[in-house]
């Protein structure tokens, strides 16, 4: 509950999806987990009634037999991966057993355990790394599915930072400003007498292009299947298939969104520290954006021969205006993870 300077206030985000207050225990910028190459990761033996992590950070998944994850409870394999952001990581479900992978090893794929791959704010640079440093502790893997894409489109906005072709990463603009200041530390005063032969020049500022959704997309799909081609090579060593689903978004999937939804949609907007919605993500968040940039995605895998899911048309197709899918514009209901695993079963046709 929150109190205004008058009477007590109950959010609707308390009221319809308290299991909030463990994510955001979870996601305590103050206690994050700093790693090697990977800038950061979940926190590791993280313990609550909706989100539970092993002793690197990997989430729990959960399956008939019991619960499995890439540090702690391991199984001989062969296994499936599930890869991703916060969506894989399940923010939002009630429990570890009401994530996307545990649905899928509980009910809708069930013939192999899924692992949980996901990590919030992650992009396909962070989700292959991840893998990579990880690798050798996994049994053999027979499949992998990336659920991914959002994160890489709206990292496309910095488009102005020195990334050297590498795509941005969520918090980078602090990364930058640290580097400066190492920058600042390790500057080797000038010796002997300086001399100019003309007035001092300043030097002009530099601004940044604004982007447009297409030069997003461009850049977003670029970063993606320059990451898939790595992940096609390591995975072609075990025969493990590849595939893509790009993540659902709220407003890529319906226009209206369900009543539930617009009531924590509207009361993020006006509680956010950061602005918005529309401030933050209005770029990337219309129907026509998603739709072009599904299509651009799957003419990127098809070129390469990776099955691809558009999560966004699938989920419109299969639902009413009355489903509740959304706990915010990016996370799932555990009723949304469990027809996400319907669908992302039958499209791939797993089993």
């Amino acid at each position: 509950m929150t109190s205004e300077g008058g009477p007590t206030v109950v959010r609707h985000s308390e009221l319809l999806t308290p299991q909030t207050a463990d994510y955001l225990a979870f996601l305590d910028r103050e206690k994050m987990v700093y790693l090697p190459y990977l800038m950061y990761f979940n926190r590791p033996n993280f313990r609550s009634t909706a989100i539970n992590t092993d002793q690197f950070g990997f989430r729990m998944s959960h399956g008939p037999d019991g619960r499995a994850s890439v540090g702690d409870h391991r199984l001989d394999g062969p296994v499936r991966l599930l890869v991703g952001g916060s969506g894989v990581l399940g923010y939002g479900a009630t429990s570890d057993a009401a994530t996307l992978p545990s649905r899928l090893w509980t009910k809708h794929a069930p013939s192999r355990p899924w692992l949980n791959f996901g990590a919030p704010y992650f992009n396909s640079t962070q989700e292959l790394i991840l893998f990579m440093l990880y690798r050798h502790l996994l049994p053999p893997v027979d499949e992998i599915v990336l659920f991914s894409g959002f994160n890489n489109l709206v990292m496309a906005q910095l488009n102005h930072l020195p990334l050297h072709g590498q795509g941005a990463f969520f918090f980078c603009n602090e990364y930058f400003e640290k580097m400066q200041e190492l920058r600042k530390r390790y500057a080797k005063p000038v010796k002997g007498p300086r001399w100019r032969t003309g007035p001092k020049s300043t030097p002009e500022p530099v601004s940044p292009s604004q982007p447009t959704p297409a030069t997003m997309i461009e850049a977003a799909v670029e970063l993606t299947t320059r990451h898939l081609d790595s992940w096609l090579v390591m995975a072609g060593a075990t025969n493990a298939r590849v595939s893509f689903v790009l993540q659902p978004l709220a407003s890529w999937v319906r226009q209206e969104p369900a009543d539930q939804e617009k009531l924590l949609f509207d009361e993020f907007d006006r509680f956010s520290e950061y602005g918005t919605w529309e401030e933050r993500y209005g770029l990337v968040g219309s129907r026509a954006t998603g739709a072009a940039y599904a299509a651009a995605l799957a003419t990127a895998c098809a070129g390469r021969g990776v099955p691809f899911v558009d999560m966004n048309s699938r989920l419109a197709a299969a639902v009413t205006a009355e489903d509740w899918l959304f706990v915010d514009r990016g996370h799932f209901t555990d009723d949304g993870n469990e027809i996400m695993a319907g669908l992302l079963a039958e499209s791939l046709a797993l089993s």
